[in-house]
């Protein structure tokens, strides 16, 4: 029996129940094989009195100590975060906390392996509660924890330096591994580990049945993505003006919501512009069925699960080429890479409404990426960590 204590700060809980879902259904998936026992500790970063007041804080407060979601236990201790250090310190903060917790936790599940689920600050935190524990850590990359704190001044050292001192080291796609490879992490260490996408779940619908329902007229264009400029979404409002007839819905929620309210209010097509705001799985499935295609204009990714649900219901995408986009798009069935250029973009999507792909080859695209497959391999690299260290024992 593989005994698993699975990290991960990006996990869903009481007050943030959308957070995460592709966390806590990898861990669900390798909870569920015969011969896995695990543990989930999500920790909370919260600030000392009185920044601890801040609404947002007050409701992280919220989250019970403990938990059972989806027949996972689930214990979120807190650590001491500092808003204003760039996260430089939440990583040591995490380590320090977490040791008498996962001490406790030691002694009614003496786990074999360490499997923290996003690269910072889990990372590094992992690593020292792997070394104090004597059991091996492996740290899995997901795109932003790379490209934006492993490229920050304040965590940039932590994050490689956690990558070159784990056991094991996972990453999305590809092409992040080869990113992560120069930074300087060592690639013996390294193995591409593919999301799963859930086929019961995201499949193709009438489209225009679909459409209906929504209140949607005419072609339909969905992003899924948080609302911030990294993700390209203010070009996809400006590409309305050249595509008259087109809705474009932005699934999410973020930062720059209200900069692209004003945007699609100054150029005129705010009426075309649905923000559905956070939703949930059923609905983004609805959403995604009914559109012609899925755009993504991100400046960095790894290999975003958006990409696979949207090919998963029958519609071709749009996206840059980041992370693993060739590894995803690699027929013409499921769409275009383009830079993120106005006219490539509107060219791009002309030609996916236009000249409709045919939903069943699209999905085609994508049939690999099962959760059955993601969880054996990750049973298969967790163990393989704990075999490794057994025999240098």
């Amino acid at each position: 029996m593989l005994r698993v204590l699975t990290l991960a700060t990006l996990f869903p809980d009481d007050v943030r129940p959308r957070l995460g879902p592709f966390v806590e259904r990898q861990t669900r998936e390798l909870a569920a094989h015969r011969d896995v026992d695990l543990r989930v500790v999500a920790p909370i970063g919260l600030p000392v009195w009185p920044l601890s007041l801040h609404p947002h804080y007050r409701a992280l407060d919220r989250v019970p100590l403990f938990e059972v979601r989806g027949g996972l236990n689930v214990i979120h201790p807190r650590f001491t975060h500092w808003p204003g250090t760039q996260g430089r310190y939440d990583a040591g903060a995490m380590a320090r906390a977490l040791r008498p917790v996962l001490e406790s936790v030691r002694e009614r599940f003496p786990f074999d392996v360490i499997d923290a689920e996003f690269f910072f600050p889990d990372g590094p935190a992992a690593v020292a509660l792997g070394k104090a524990f004597g059991v091996p850590v492996s740290i899995k990359a997901r795109g932003s924890d790379i490209h934006l704190w492993g490229r920050a001044r304040a965590t940039a050292a932590q994050v490689i330096g956690a990558g070159q001192a784990a056991n094991g080291v996972l990453a999305v796609s590809a092409a992040l591994k080869h990113d992560m490879i120069a930074m300087g992490m060592p690639e013996d260490r390294m193995r591409v580990h593919y999301t799963g996408v859930d086929l019961d779940r995201f499949v193709p619908l009438d489209r225009a049945v679909t459409k209906a329902a929504l209140a949607v007229a005419g072609p339909l264009v969905v992003c899924v993505g948080t609302l911030s400029e990294r993700k390209g979404q203010h070009l996809l409002i400006n590409a309305l003006t050249d595509l008259p007839d087109v809705t474009l819905a932005l699934i999410g929620q973020g930062p720059d919501r209200a900069k692209f309210e004003a945007q699609a209010a100054a150029s005129g097509v705010a009426h075309r512009v649905r923000f559905t705001g956070s939703i949930g799985h059923e609905e983004i499935a609805r959403w995604l069925a009914a559109a012609d295609a899925m755009a993504l204009m991100s400046v960095s990714e790894g290999l975003a699960n958006a990409w696979v649900e949207a090919l998963a219901c029958g519609t071709p995408i749009v996206i840059t080429d980041v992370g693993g986009a060739r590894e995803v798009v690699d027929r013409s069935e499921a769409g275009h890479i383009i830079p993120p250029d106005p006219i490539a973009l509107v060219t791009a999507l002309r030609d996916l409404i236009d000249q409709p792909r045919d939903p069943s080859a699209v999905r085609a695209c994508v049939e690999r990426f099962t959760w059955a497959a993601n969880r054996d391999a990750l049973y298969a690299h967790l163990g393989g960590l704990v075999t490794s260290q057994s025999l240098r024992a």
